[in-house]
């Protein structure tokens, strides 16, 4: 299984005192050095954490994949096709929102988010879709032909100690995925306590993992936090 490591929140700390620390170029090389297989940032249009430049340098010095997450308006469609990173993962987004809170409704004709796909996949750039975990938005992710989708772990995430509803949900809808062409991620909330049900799925081939390994960073280091992370997940995977 895939681990990509998300290093917005490097850049949240940064942006709070508006300086140059901590560096995501400097996160995104340890977290590679500690066994991540990619480093995912969001570029987003109000630009609060992720910036433009950072963008650029991880492009050129990221040694494995850079998963650029976007929402789908033009001008920032129009960067990524410039900078070509392997993957960019489409995402809803809302100004006032403090996180991604759900995936993409891909309901109707999903014209803006068709065109985006078309876009970054004409620019050779794998593309994938945020969606909730839904067979029915599944169905639309496949009509719209990307490769692949990432599913929404934030109810799991807020439920696991309660109810494994949500991990069955996911169980389920991962296969429905699969079974209809899709390669399946999944994230959002997901933690060192909670991760490993999620990386037991086996049609679940990547999780992007960022706040909880970035928070623990602060305690750990980043290698260190991104090493016990990448531990869970393959031990998961062996059981």
């Amino acid at each position: 299984m895939r681990l990509y490591v998300n290093i917005d929140h490097v850049a949240t700390l940064r942006e709070a005192r508006q300086t140059d620390e901590p560096d995501p170029v400097r996160a995104a090389d340890a977290a590679e050095r500690a066994g991540a297989d990619g480093i995912t940032v969001h570029l987003r249009e109000d630009r609060r954490h992720i910036q433009d430049a950072d963008v650029r340098a991880l492009k050129s010095s990221v040694r494995g994949v850079l998963n650029l997450e976007l929402g789908a308006h033009d001008e920032i469609v129009r960067i990524a096709c410039r900078l070509k990173p392997f993957q960019a993962t489409l995402v809803p987004e809302r100004r006032q929102e403090i996180t991604t809170e759900g995936g993409l409704a891909l309901r109707g004709p999903s014209r803006k988010v068709a065109a985006a796909a078309r876009r970054l996949t004409d620019a050779g750039i794998r593309v994938s879709l945020f969606i909730d975990p839904d067979r029915a938005t599944i169905d639309r992710a496949a009509q719209l032909g990307v490769p692949a989708i990432e599913l929404h772990t934030g109810r799991y995430a807020r439920t696991w100690k309660r109810s494994d509803a949500a991990l069955r949900a996911l169980a389920r809808v991962a296969a429905h995925a699969r079974s209809r062409g899709l390669a399946v991620h999944a994230g959002h909330g997901l933690t060192y306590e909670n991760v490993q049900p999620v990386a037991r799925i086996p049609e679940i081939e990547e999780l992007n993992i960022g706040h909880s390994i970035v928070s623990n960073a602060v305690f750990w280091g980043m290698e260190e936090a991104v090493r016990r992370m990448r531990q869970l997940v393959d031990e998961a995977r062996r059981l």
